[in-house]
């Protein structure tokens, strides 16, 4: 099997890493640091390195350009918790084999490591990639596939098909393609085809002649003239109509076409990107879609996951939309912990941009600054009224996983000083304890019972979260026998 060098500078993840690869066969060396990597390097060359980005003396990925022109065959695995497009697109455009964000599966690194050893990595004629504010959010596992996938088809002209349900940010992601990708500095381009009345949308894609229909005073240049050396961005294209889709074919096989009402033939320079979302292949097997146009192109496809599928993106998201709504004037407003877990177990039926929309709303409605969960139902109404399993123990998971991050983001180093535990605990305590006391009446006796603690335990843990009693024990009786 192979040598490989694990780089990480936390001891658990090396150890962890080193024994499930020495487990699959493999010869395994570690280093903490940059220098511990230079160390390493002088004195043997493995035939797979594997590094962290953020290390203590500098940038994992920066420092790859210098071992490239050394050792221009190594392949290189690269992990990070920076779970970002722009992380994915840096380490895609430095080179790397693979690239997986953390938390990440060993077994899928030991099949990366098997595939890296078996072949030689050329050197890439690539320079350091832009560091971009990029507008996709989200470090949940189902992003970084998205991200992986883009980074990968940035530096090529493949034609790309996004689907996805209406609200995921197909556009967003096909922006994302043209502004990382090497004809950023051309047009983007974007047509929707659920937008255009069916008998303009040949004019519209390529253009008119004067007098080539009523109306056509003079002649107008189409999408793929206006996104010459760009990319020309097909949104909805499941509505697009057989007639124009046969068209449409015939230029993607050729690069050609000519204007309606027109006879020269025009040379088309684009990079085709489509969306929908509807299922195309069965439109195909209903004859609302050509086969030949559908295979055209889905040569590299991207399936984005709608919100409810990712619901640990939705505290980035939702302080993201704040931001922004204060930052185009609106009143800024913030989400307590309470409110931010509430928005995780929603549906969002919309999507993203539900989301982003009723983050709009929040700015101009709510009156206090601090946004608590107990205020949401009245600001954002009942549309993305929580999952009927929000409350079963995968939802639980999905928003203690939610809280993990917004600690994380919220404070550099905060899941190293200690304190994570008993932060979960208090916040998962608060609502606890509210939920049981409402559900006996305010009775404090009852809801110690249920909790499995005594009644002076409740009473104390109530001072400490803040939480005033309401009386219910007078009311109810001190005792239910």
């Amino acid at each position: 099997m192979s040598v490989v060098l694990v780089v990480d500078d936390d001891a658990a993840i090396r150890t962890v890493v080193a024994q499930a690869l020495r487990r699959a066969g493999h010869e395994v060396t570690t280093a903490a640091s940059l220098a511990d990597l230079d160390r390493a390097l002088t004195i043997a060359v493995p035939e797979v390195l594997i590094t962290d980005i953020v290390l203590p003396d500098g940038d994992g990925i920066d420092h790859l350009s210098g071992i490239a022109s050394r050792f221009p065959s190594l392949p290189v695995i690269v992990l990070s918790a920076q779970n970002t497009l722009t992380t994915a697109v840096r380490a895609t455009e430095a080179g790397v084999y693979e690239y997986l964000p953390k938390p990440f599966d060993l077994d899928d690194l030991t099949r990366a490591v098997a595939g890296a050893s078996a072949r030689n990595i050329p050197d890439p004629d690539l320079g350091p990639g832009e560091d971009p504010a990029m507008p996709l959010i989200g470090r949940s596992p189902a992003m970084q596939d998205v991200y992986r996938i883009v980074a990968r088809v940035v530096s090529n002209d493949l034609t790309v098909l996004i689907s996805g349900e209406s609200g995921t940010g197909k556009e967003l992601v096909a922006r994302a393609i043209h502004d990382l990708g090497h004809r950023r500095a051309a047009p983007f381009v974007a047509i929707n085809m659920a937008a255009i009345p069916r008998e303009l949308i040949e004019a519209e894609l390529f253009g008119h002649e004067r007098g080539a229909f009523t109306g056509a005073a003079q002649r107008n240049a189409g999408r793929f003239e206006q996104a010459a050396g760009g990319t020309l961005f097909l949104d909805e294209i499941g509505d697009m109509p057989i007639d124009a889709q046969t068209r449409l074919l015939r230029v993607l096989q050729s690069g050609e076409f000519t204007t309606v009402g027109g006879a020269r033939t025009i040379r088309t320079d684009v990079r085709i990107v489509a969306a929908t979302n509807r299922e195309l292949a069965t439109l195909v097997a209903t004859g609302q879609f050509r086969e030949d146009l559908f295979y055209r192109l889905n040569v590299v496809p991207i399936a984005l996951p709608p919100l409810r599928e990712r619901r640990q993106d939705v505290p980035l998201l939702a302080r993201h939309f704040l931001d922004h709504a204060a930052a185009q004037g609106l009143p800024r407003k913030q989400l307590s912990a309470g409110a931010l877990t509430q928005l995780s177990l929603r549906d969002w039926p919309g999507n993203v941009r539900e989301l982003e929309n009723a983050m709009r709303r929040l700015s101009v409605l709510a009156r206090d600054d601090v946004i608590d969960e107990a205020s949401l139902p009245g600001l954002i109404g009942d549309a993305a009224r929580a999952s009927e399993g929000a409350t079963s123990e995968m939802d639980l998971g999905t928003a203690v996983r939610a809280m993990i991050d917004r600690i994380a983001n919220e404070r550099p180093n905060a899941l190293d000083d200690g304190t994570l535990y008993a932060r979960v605990i208090t916040e998962v305590e608060r609502p606890l304890i509210e939920a049981i006391l409402a559900r006996h009446g305010g009775n404090q006796l009852r809801a110690a019972r249920a909790l499995g603690i005594n009644r002076n335990t409740l009473r104390k843990r109530l001072d400490t979260l803040g939480l005033e009693p309401d009386g219910g024990d007078e009311a109810t009786g001190a005792s239910d026998g």
